[in-house]
């Protein structure tokens, strides 16, 4: 081109610019499309926006343009609407006197542009209809294999997937709360879309990132934003934690349970180490003979129960630990572990024996690591009788024998302590702990009767009738002896009989048996010895029958209406005059002459000579001879 075909062209260029400039008609740009928003589901309003005569509206053609391809879809002719077939055949009506067109159901495939175009085809008024849906919780998978420290490369962390959603939504990752940007080999973020046949889109995105040892806490999570007619929204999913693996630089030992251990404890002995996995870990203890360090045997957790632990356990202990991946062996320090323990504790006499008024000397020994303190029990109170190793008896009863426990404890070890039980012996003859007692049986009923004595030696019990019988050991020097037997007359006669003897002696215990039937009746009261009494004495007491109870009321009820019927008279006669008051102990009553001498009444008293003094004053003075203290009064006069 020469120069003058230069010219010519920037002068149409220059004339070009001016004519936009100046607003020459036709040649201006189309505003921008009026924006309506709506979710996926619902109703979108599209109103027609042209700027003529609102009565021109009658004669309105609807277009939608996709892919910059136009295409009829509605038809207005004198108010009245028809849809065009296809896509949007039955979703499309009209409103307002025709000015707005109703599309109902609205999917993705409806984010497009509208527009309505009148009689002159110049005239047309643009909709961008924009259309959403907010996508599921996000889901996330983490890798569950794990990630080395050593790896050179950013190796899968997690990965996050949002399904249903439109348009694609946006996503971040966080780690520990804090967001994560690209970062050359460092970090980084693959995202890719799937649009459904639906047409929503389903997000996955994968987190690739390079791990230190301090990752192996962090919490991983994404987030998904996406934006609705009502604004911007976001939702996160749950927070996840990839393994991280990492070689261990020091191997420790630990004690379950910690502080001072004890025989009789379960103790664990467990090895730990910083690394991840933990490394493969053998306990070893030293051996206190060879002082070499021997391997002990643990669970498939490599873990060392003693259960229960004794003494023998003490000692030194190490672990050490193999690492798989760089094959290195760690030791751990070495660590003393103290089981303390109480020896069996041994009481010398070991079967003492003494004589009724001598004394006796019980002394207890034991071993331990620890300090011991030794206390004395009776046995069958459990009261503490002395402190320290030696138990002084003196002047011993008889009732004094039986067991007394030596307990050795360790004070400044709670729960550490041992005992041992001795018997002491007091010779005697055998002590019955019942010397009568009464029985109600039922004749041909099956009866077993029970004796029980004590002694030492131990006493032998022998029945006086003949039956099953059989003998119980209740303490070293005391037998329960129980006889089966058919109650019979004979048997009602002449009772049953037992009788305990040893070296030094027998005693006997006499059992009466009494027909139930007769109980109601008896009045008699049984002979109940106090138990076990030194040589078989007993001091003896009546004891009345719970039967008698009823015949003493009725006594005492039938005295109390005789002494109301004597009162009734005296207060008869006292009211007609014929009775004076004095403090005589004989008084006249005047009577008819004809009945005179009917009536004599006499007042008897049933305390004994001695009681009678009690009735006196405090002050000691006696009654009068005449006084209500004499026990007749004289009514015939």
């Amino acid at each position: 081109m020469g120069r003058s075909g230069l010219i010519c062209a920037f002068l149409l260029a220059v004339c070009c610019c001016s004519r936009r400039a100046a607003g020459v008609p036709g040649e201006a740009e189309q505003p921008e499309p009026e924006l309506v928003e709506v979710e996926v589901g619902h109703t979108a309003l599209l109103k027609c926006g042209l700027s003529h005569a609102q009565g021109n509206l009658s004669h309105v053609d609807w277009f939608s343009v996709h892919k910059e391809k136009r295409m009829l879809i509605f038809r207005v002719r004198q108010g009245q609407g028809q849809s065009e077939p296809g896509e949007y055949h039955n979703r499309l009506s009209l409103q307002d006197k025709g000015t707005t067109l109703v599309l109902t159901g609205v999917t993705p495939h409806d984010d497009r542009i509208f527009t309505c175009q009148g009689k002159r085809r110049a005239q047309e008024h643009r909709i961008r209809l924009r259309v959403y849906k907010a996508p599921e919780e996000p889901s996330i998978q983490v890798n569950t294999l794990g990630i080395s420290v050593n790896s050179e490369e950013p190796v899968e962390v997690a990965t996050c997937v949002g399904r249903n959603g439109y348009p694609v939504p946006q996503v971040t990752w966080y780690k520990n709360g804090q967001s994560l940007k690209e970062e050359k080999n460092r970090v980084h973020i693959q995202s890719s879309q799937t649009e459904e046949s639906n047409g929503l889109f389903t997000l996955r995105s994968v987190l690739q990132a390079q791990v230190s040892k301090e990752d192996k806490d962090a919490q991983f999570y994404c987030e998904l934003s996406y934006r609705l007619p009502s604004g911007n929204h976001m939702k996160e999913s749950k927070e996840v934690t990839v393994p991280v693996f990492y070689p261990a630089e020091r191997v420790w030992l630990e004690v379950e349970p910690e502080g001072m251990l004890k025989e009789g404890d379960r103790v664990e002995i467990r090895c730990l180490a910083d690394g991840n996995p933990q490394p493969h870990f053998s306990i070893i203890k030293q051996n206190l003979h060879t002082r070499e360090m021997e391997e002990e045997r643990t669970d498939d957790n490599g873990v060392l129960v003693l259960d229960p632990a004794q003494k023998e356990h003490s000692g030194r202990y190490e672990c050490q630990g193999l690492d798989l991946e760089t094959t290195t062996l760690l030791h751990s320090d070495q660590q003393e572990l103290v089981v303390n323990y109480v020896s069996d504790v041994r009481v010398s006499p070991a079967a003492p024996e003494s004589q009724e008024g001598s004394s006796l000397t019980l002394n207890c020994e034991a071993e331990s690591n620890q300090d011991l303190q030794f206390q004395w029990l009776r046995e069958k109170t459990g009261k503490l009788l002395a402190k320290g190793q030696a138990l002084q008896l003196h002047n011993l009863k008889r009732e004094e024998g039986g067991g007394y426990r030596c307990l050795a404890s360790v004070p400044s070890v709670p729960g550490l302590n041992r005992s041992q039980l001795v018997n002491v012996a007091i010779f005697g003859p055998p002590w019955m702990a019942l010397r009568e007692k009464k029985m109600w049986v039922k004749e041909n009923s099956v009866l077993n009767l029970s004796c029980e004595a004590s002694g030492h030696p131990r006493p032998s019990i022998v029945w006086s009738i003949q039956g099953t019988a059989n003998e119980q050991d209740q303490e070293p020097q005391s037998v329960l002896s129980v006889l089966n037997v058919l109650v019979t007359p004979e048997l009602l006669e002449t009772g049953a009989e037992c009788v305990a003897s040893n070296s030094l002696g027998r005693n006997t215990t006499i059992i009466f048996l009494e027909l139930d039937s007769n109980r109601t009746s008896n009045l008699s009261t049984s002979t109940v010895s106090p138990p076990a009494r030194a040589n078989g004495t007993s001091t003896e007491k009546k004891l009345t029958e719970p039967e008698s109870k009823g015949v003493v009321i009725v006594a005492v009820t039938v005295c109390v209406l005789v002494l109301a019927l004597l009162g009734a008279v005296l207060y008869f006669f006292y009211k007609k005059g014929k009775l004076p008051c004095g403090r005589s102990g004989k008084q006249e009553i005047t009577l008819p002459p004809s009945r005179k001498s009917e009536f004599v009444v006499e007042v008897k008293s049933d305390k004994l000579p001695e009681e009678m003094g009690l009735l006196q004053g405090s002050s000691g003075d006696k009654r009068a001879p005449g006084d209500q203290g004499e026990k007749y009064i004289d009514l015939r006069h």
